[in-house]
């Protein structure tokens, strides 16, 4: 793959040199994150409070009306994009105009959750310096966080200068479709924009802070197998063949065998076959009939690639077509499809530049030098469909664990330190020439 080697430079260490404590604006703005924790802890407990389930529409737009008037009230403007056509809520885009010719930055978050309104999970709870809550860290706490950090810029004098555009999807759990729709205004967002910021969740590795400048794909296939059926007497037999079963075995163990490279992952999660089988309207759901005597007629399964470029993600497809068009005893028909996903968002110079500019934030801070993450280790995210267009970092939001799950919760303190990051990061950034 073309993208191998440039993989293997953009994760060398990234170095960055030893700076003054931070003065002026930027001390104001670290003061201020820490002397506004209670009121930016009552802004989170609010949002985790409302539901706001990826099928819970109302909830998504309940919340939009908890966030948007803590942005407006710093002079941002704020525009719902409704969804329906999806099936979703909808996007809320708060926008701030900043000096003209600055670099225009993308802030990337969602309003929704996993947690739909029957989880048991439903109420934020604080103890100590951990939170829970549904969406604590995942993701109203990232909103948590670039709420602190613009506040500390306009407390710092920094934010009157700033472009900035806070894009937050309502359906990044369980995304719309078709998803050319549900992401064609964060794609548009992007193409105006010089550099994207994703304030999804914070990774650590051994208790280190972990810079993301990459992201893998995420992308389902089905595999449909029809085949002459009969009885089992004539199985293997020159014109029964061996049945839909054994060629989806034999397929998918091809898949295995001739698929795997670095960073490429490929899953069967659903199969189902016999005389007869199917898959769901929700595709999370096979069946099948059939008998021990009867040479199965049909097998169904499904399963998801993950990949690391576009370029590698077009192979591993086109190789996986490949097999599937093999001949294979007793097969009438056999095709595969890929259904709509999250693309790769590659390791690229230009993400590698801005982890480096996040470590001179890091030395400003006296805080450890941040290591790019291996993309092996994070999943798929909004930010990925606008990878191609624009240079970005993931993982601007707090650290949590058990996310997706009943008892999700938040790191407190990571929450002040990634305001603070997040703060300096874009008045910096801000103070730079647009490159459009």
């Amino acid at each position: 793959m073309r993208f191998t080697i440039g993989l293997v430079s953009a994760f060398v260490l990234v170095g960055s040199s030893a700076q003054a404590a931070p003065t002026g604006a930027e001390a104001r703005m670290v003061a201020t994150v820490d002397a506004e924790q209670a009121r930016t802890l009552k802004f989170l407990e609010t949002m985790v409070n409302q539901n706001s389930g990826s099928r819970n529409l109302e909830g998504v737009r309940r919340l939009r009306d908890i966030v948007a008037p803590e942005f407006t009230a710093l002079g941002f403007t704020s525009r719902w994009i409704p969804m329906g056509q999806t099936g979703r809520a909808g996007h809320l885009v708060l926008t701030h105009k900043g000096r003209k010719g600055g670099k225009k930055l993308l802030l990337i978050g969602h309003l929704d959750t996993v947690f739909e309104p029957d989880s048991p999970f439903q109420t934020y709870v604080l103890n100590g310096d951990k939170a829970t809550g549904p969406g604590v860290g995942d993701d109203k706490g990232g909103i948590a966080v670039i709420l602190a950090a613009v506040r500390a810029m306009q407390t710092a004098g920094t934010l009157k200068n700033a472009n900035i555009e806070v894009f937050l999807t309502g359906d990044e759990e369980e995304a719309g479709s078709p998803t050319e729709v549900a992401r064609a205004d964060l794609v548009t967002a992007a193409k105006a924009a010089d550099v994207a910021l994703d304030f999804e969740g914070l990774s650590r590795e051994n208790g280190k802070d972990m810079g993301s400048i990459a992201r893998r794909s995420s992308q389902s296939w089905t595999l449909t197998v029809e085949a002459k059926s009969g009885h089992s007497s004539g199985v293997w037999g020159a014109n029964a063949g061996d049945g839909a079963i054994y060629a989806a075995s034999r397929i998918l163990s091809a898949f295995r065998e001739e698929l795997p490279e670095p960073y490429l992952t490929l899953n069967v999660g659903l199969i189902a076959g016999g005389a007869e089988a199917d898959v769901a309207d929700d595709n999370a759901h096979v069946s099948a009939q059939g008998k021990t005597n009867i040479i199965p007629g049909k097998v169904v399964a499904r399963g998801d690639l993950r990949t690391l470029s576009l370029e590698q993600n077009a192979a591993a497809m086109r190789k996986m077509e490949w097999i599937v068009a093999r001949s294979y005893p007793g097969v009438t028909s056999a095709k595969i499809t890929f259904s709509e996903g999250y693309p790769p968002m590659a390791p690229t110079a230009g993400n590698k530049a801005l982890l480096a500019k996040l470590n001179r934030v890091n030395a400003t801070l006296d805080l450890p030098e941040m290591q790019p993450l291996d993309p092996m280790k994070r999943g798929a995210g909004d930010i990925s469909f606008v990878a191609e267009y624009i240079d970005g970092l993931v993982g601007l939001g707090p650290h949590s664990t058990g996310d997706h799950a009943p008892g999700e919760t938040v790191d407190v303190a990571s929450i002040w330190t990634q305001a603070k990051r997040a703060a300096l990061l874009m008045t910096r950034l801000a103070a730079e020439k647009s490159d459009r």
